[in-house]
């Protein structure tokens, strides 16, 4: 069970942890061949490209599920099936996000909370990352199925790829050719398509279940895998609302150069986030292979190796911003005041990934039996109930400092409800009787 864990969690981490990487290099080219009011820029429409980043995990996780489940249960016509409709179905969605984002693009940085300075670069940056949305969700769709199709290596490398086109292109459109923060949002659409070059031979040459073909969409099978994905999308949606919420509250207490520092702390905790996230996604096709199988033992098993896996993962990241942090922080600005808060922001907020990784692992198990009411409750707790409760009262009491900790105490409290809540083992045991 442990080759098997390390074989699907490992390549899916590392693909995170690089794509996390090229964000905080981003962030570094921004930073300093830009400027801090860029870095601001791009934290303020930070919440949107979240949310895109959700819409398409749902349609990953949610197809990814039904798909694994069938080829587990020796159903592949029906897999390839539901595979061709959530194909079809994103990429219909993604041209009108597109059109939305291009035509709204002012209205939809002003809801975001841009004050007038910061303004004119949110709205360059959103505009000009519209412009790849077909690339940016096809791609990590894409990237999920190829995983649940028995390929974990190659969205590894797919993934890594694309990356490694990100920094490079980053750093000739901002600094030789001098594009600014347009530079980076197009840089970042072209590692996109080179991701989904990588990711198209497998299916267009049918290498393993899944291929394209023509299809008729069906509202019920979009209904199913909607229902099933929905979390994923919520997930994203709630920690957009939580980089929303904290930008009100650090403006209202310490004005822009906190929205700076938090900016700052943003691209080094994504780095946590994502390589906890990524080895809950690797770990979805197992349980999602097993629970059509019907086998309790290895899904319960898989789900808590990575239980573990992410209290280690998150004590070594840990350790490295408590020994590293000043000179991490200091890559992104010249700026002593900014990067004193920076640090003070991360060495607090660092403590909530213990707890931000176990609710992770409960939301994807939770969609991968086909159980998704447990997993949008973890993400009501979070963002809607406990987070603006916590900032709210931290705040008044302890200022910028409270803000910082809020996700601490808000994704603490999520967790020990959930455990009260509900139990996996039950759980399992039920959609498995049914």
């Amino acid at each position: 069970m442990t080759k098997e864990f390390l074989k699907y969690a490992i390549p899916s981490a590392l693909a995170m942890f690089t794509s996390a990487l090229y964000t905080v290099i981003d962030g570094i080219f921004v930073g300093q061949g830009v400027g801090s009011l860029a870095l601001a820029a791009v934290n303020i429409v930070l919440p949107f490209t979240v949310m895109l980043f959700g819409i398409a995990n749902m349609f990953a996780i949610g197809g990814g599920a039904l798909v694994s489940k069938n080829i587990g249960a020796k159903k592949v016509d029906k897999a390839v099936n539901i595979f061709r409709q959530v194909f079809k179905f994103l990429f219909i969605i993604s041209i009108g996000i597109s059109l939305i984002c291009i035509i709204f693009t002012n209205q939809i940085v002003t809801v975001l909370g841009a004050t007038e300075n910061i303004k004119p670069l949110s709205v360059e940056y959103l505009r000009f990352y519209a412009l790849f949305c077909i690339p940016n969700l096809v791609g990590i769709v894409l990237n999920s199925f190829v995983r649940n199709d028995g390929r974990p290596k190659l969205a590894m490398i797919s993934t890594i790829s694309g990356a490694i086109t990100n920094v490079i292109l980053d750093y000739v459109f901002i600094f030789p050719l001098g594009m600014g923060i347009k530079g980076a949002a197009i840089a970042t659409g072209l590692g996109q398509i080179v991701t989904v070059a990588i990711l198209l031979p497998h299916f267009l040459m049918k290498k393993g279940y899944l291929s394209f073909g023509k299809v008729k969409i069906e509202k019920e099978r979009i209904k199913e895998f909607c229902v099933i994905g929905f979390p994923s999308f919520f997930a994203q949606a709630s920690y957009s609302v939580i980089v929303l919420l904290h930008n009100i509250a650090i403006v209202k207490i310490v004005g822009e150069v906190g929205i700076s520092a938090y900016s700052i702390m943003n691209y080094l905790t994504t780095n946590v986030y994502m390589v906890l996230y990524g080895v809950t996604l690797g770990v979805q096709p197992l349980i999602s292979y097993n629970y059509g199988r019907r086998n309790s033992e290895k899904m319960l098993g898989f789900y808590k190796i990575t239980c573990r896996s992410i209290i280690l993962i998150t004590a070594i990241f840990t350790a490295v911003v408590y020994l590293f942090g000043p000179n991490l922080i200091n890559i992104f600005t010249n700026d002593s005041n900014l990067a004193n808060m920076a640090f003070t922001a991360i060495k607090i907020n660092i403590f909530s990934y213990f707890a931000v990784g176990l609710n992770l692992n409960t939301l994807v198990y939770y969609q991968a039996i086909e159980k998704p009411k447990y997993s949008n409750i973890v993400c009501i707790l979070r963002s809607v109930v406990y987070l603006p409760i916590s900032i709210f009262v931290l705040s008044k009491i302890f200022g910028v400092n409270g803000i910082w900790a809020a996700a601490i105490v808000a994704e603490t409290a999520t967790y020990i409800t959930m455990r009260f809540k509900t139990n996996v083992e039950e759980s399992t045991a039920e959609m498995l009787a049914a």
